[in-house]
């Protein structure tokens, strides 16, 4: 065997999951609803693509008792989004490494929804989430931690029988992506939901969009963009009382082990966008990026990939995070026939390529409630209807294609898909504890040309 299969073999083995030579029974489309023979007269239903209901409340009944394992602003939010979403719904447990991040989502779950989580029932620490999924009356667990934790985490929340929201993205390097994969698998076999945070597709105007893509009305893909550039984002400096782990941990965005990087963080959108529209993988990518003003921690500021997929197919995807430059959070899918134009502002139609509306969203007719409580009544409505949701794997390969076009960029050299999944690159320590990270150089982000090795090779 070629080192390139034996390794995609040995890591799919580790990861539990059954494989075949050159991973064909892995590598199939990124969504089952993809593989439909397509013909000119083929006419999908929404139900066959599996669209959600977009009802504004999730249905009532028994109760569902939920824990939230990362206390942060995100996970603040998703704890009170999964509190609006339907009646009978608690959070009753809390985990968490400190105790300020703790109290402060205490307060906003008491002060907002008059949701007292009980002293016994925090827990702190790096194995805080093992205690959490040790108490048997937790229905649901909602995982918001820095995403190097996620696939553990994902996975003890799956061996434990929990349904689960799991926040974008799963992982920061093909390591972990293959527990994800591995996890996603047995969680379908244990009919667990599993809703993921990559919220457009928790969107009704892009499901709209997809549905007329999905029939024809742009032709054959041929290509795609994906952009979230925006100014500078959030970034925390070192404290002296703060140990290396601590100050990671509080600045994890700006923190290459911790969050994998923006385009990982937040082009993953897109990506997905991307991915979710057409059901492909790119062969390779090349990708370009660097650090210009960012003020802490080890990862880049901008990015700009070159996907190439099967049939001189092509995506371009962008990241950047610097003031004073412009902005664009997109997607275009463009067709044969015309353009779909998605966006985050609302404005999503799609165009033949003499500027001609050929469909638009109406969104005075049909409003969108916002994804982010969206996301959470499907979670609910999804476990009380028995009509189980997994979309775990679809955001595994999503991130995977980001962290392949992030792997690009920081070495400056093409990376194929097949070195990716089969890499055993790993970001972070072995061990978790506070204290000093000897590995870990503030201010050194990655030197494209200058890495002796594409970590991936």
């Amino acid at each position: 065997m070629k080192r390139r299969d034996f390794l995609t073999s040995s890591a799919l083995l580790g990861a539990g999951i059954p494989f075949t030579i050159g991973s064909s029974a892995l590598l199939t489309s990124c969504n089952d609803k993809n593989s439909k023979t397509e013909t000119a007269t083929t006419a999908y239903t929404p139900e066959e693509l599996g669209m959600f209901s977009f009802v504004d409340v999730a249905p009532d009944g028994k109760p569902l008792k939920a824990a939230l394992i990362g206390c942060g602003d995100r996970g603040t939010g998703a704890a009170t989004q999964f509190l609006k979403s339907g009646p009978n719904v608690s959070i009753i447990a809390l985990a968490d490494l400190f105790p300020d991040r703790m109290n402060g989502c205490r307060k906003v779950l008491k002060e907002q929804f008059n949701n007292e989580v009980a002293d016994a029932n925090c827990f702190f620490g790096f194995d805080a989430y093992k205690k959490i999924l040790a108490m048997e009356d937790i229905d649901v667990v909602l995982l918001c931690t820095p995403t190097h934790f996620r696939p553990e985490q994902f996975k003890a929340a799956v061996e434990a029988g929990k349904h689960i929201f799991m926040e974008k993205p799963c992982a920061v390097d093909p390591t972990g992506i293959r527990t994800v994969i591995a996890s996603a698998k047995i969680a379908k076999t244990k009919g667990l939901t599993v809703i993921t945070g990559n919220q457009r597709r928790h969107r009704r105007d892009y499901w709209e969009a997809y549905i007329q893509v999905k029939n024809g009305l742009i032709g054959d893909v041929i290509s795609a963009t994906a952009h979230w550039d925006q100014g500078a984002w959030w970034n925390k400096r070192k404290r002296p009382e703060w140990s290396d782990m601590e100050y990671c941990i509080r600045n994890w965005f700006n923190i290459k082990w911790l969050s994998g990087d923006h385009i990982l963080d937040q082009a993953i959108h897109n990506i997905d966008v991307v991915t979710w529209f057409t059901g492909m993988k790119p062969e390779r990518a090349v990708g370009f990026g660097g650090r210009a003003q960012r003020l802490t921690g080890d990862i880049f500021d901008f990015f700009s990939v070159d996907y190439y997929y099967p049939n001189n197919k092509r995506m371009l995807a962008t990241a950047r995070q610097i003031d004073g430059c412009d902005g664009n959070v997109s997607e275009q899918i463009l067709g044969s026939k015309g353009v779909a134009l998605l966006n985050d502002h609302g404005d999503i139609k799609i165009v033949d390529y003499e500027g001609n509306i050929l469909w638009k969203y109406d969104n005075e007719a049909k409003p969108v409630k916002n994804p982010y409580e969206q996301e959470h009544i499907h979670l609910v409505e999804s476990i009380r209807t028995n009509k189980k949701l997994n979309q775990a794997e679809d955001l595994a390969y999503s991130t995977l294609i980001a962290i392949q076009g992030r792997e690009a960029a920081y070495t400056g050299k093409p990376i194929s898909w097949d070195e990716i999944m089969s890499s055993p690159l790993r970001y972070g320590p072995e061990t978790y504890a506070m204290g000093p990270l000897p590995d870990y150089k503030e201010g050194e982000a990655p030197k494209p040309g200058k890495t002796p090795d594409a970590p991936v090779m």
